[in-house]
């Protein structure tokens, strides 16, 4: 696919840059979409953030380097980026778990990160429930509170949320839905930079989404006019929506002429019992379409 191949693309510069700084503004030219959606693909499709990656191919080709005898650890350490030996000691010690000068014995276990591609690889055509919805601007309306990123489980910041949500308030809330999707929402934004590597915080909104004024008790997010990839996940919880989220960074994207914009990634549920084997979820990102190839 043409995501995939314009990805390999940027790649192949960052790979040549490695010793330079990184231009991400020309990253994202090669790769022929928004700086925000290379990187947030690149994390989806390696596991890791672009920064991290590029650290561990900085340090492994110092690593090759420090081989070298006759050159000063002081000079590879510039030459990656690294301002002082202090500075380049410690990210390599935590990489490769050794000193630079212990590195240089010979008789200690380095750790080597390859150059990274992205191939596609053709699995069982499961089909995928989608659709595309252009939405005025509108208000996320409710309590919001950092937390911690949790992939697996169940997110006890979260879950402690909803517990402290009284009746009334979601009678209140209920009341103030007028737009699609209408009822009680979870949205998240603001992510770190290590969301893929299960690190880092978000910004947690349980809500509604409207176009009324907030109550003074309440906290609002701004949601500018754009379109929206909606995915649909039916089946169990959360099993099913975890899969669904999945195909939609390794699948979905990279088949499509659309890239991930920044804003709050929303999700509704049906209003009904989640240990039903027919529960209803949707998944909302906004979305943009992608430069045209020239």
């Amino acid at each position: 696919m043409d995501l995939l191949k314009n990805m390999n693309v940027a790649l192949v510069y960052i790979e040549d840059n490695l010793t330079n700084d990184i231009d991400f503004k020309e990253v994202a030219r090669l790769a022929f979409c928004s700086e925000y959606h290379f990187k947030r693909m690149f994390s989806f499709l390696a596991g890791i953030t672009l920064s991290e990656y590029i650290r561990r191919r900085r340090l492994t080709l110092a690593a090759f380097e420090l081989q070298d005898r006759n050159v000063k650890v002081i000079d590879i350490a510039m030459k990656y980026g690294y301002n002082s030996p202090d500075s380049f000691t410690r990210a390599f010690q935590q990489l490769h778990r050794v000193t630079p000068s212990e590195a240089r014995t010979n008789v200690h276990s380095l750790k080597a990160y390859s150059q990274m591609t992205f191939q596609l690889s053709i699995k069982g055509g499961s089909e995928m429930n989608y659709r595309i919805e252009k939405k005025e601007a509108f208000r996320l309306v409710g309590m919001k509170k950092r937390v911690p990123i949790i992939f697996h489980g169940v997110n006890p910041e979260i879950a402690s949320m909803w517990e402290s949500l009284d009746d009334a308030t979601i009678d209140k809330l209920k009341k103030l839905s007028n737009v699609e999707p209408t009822g009680m929402l979870n949205a998240s934004t603001n992510f770190s930079e290590g969301r893929m590597e299960e690190k880092g915080e978000l910004d947690h909104y349980i809500g509604v989404a409207t176009t009324k004024e907030c109550p003074d008790d309440l906290t609002q997010l701004d949601v500018p006019a754009c379109s929206w990839a909606v995915f649909e996940a039916i089946g169990p919880f959360p099993d099913t929506l975890q899969d669904v989220w999945g195909r939609i960074y390794s699948e979905w994207f990279p088949s499509t002429n659309y890239e991930q914009i920044k804003g709050p990634e929303i999700l509704w549920n049906e209003d009904k019992d989640i240990t039903s084997s027919t529960f209803k979820s949707e998944i909302w990102i906004p979305i943009m379409k992608k430069q045209v190839n020239t």
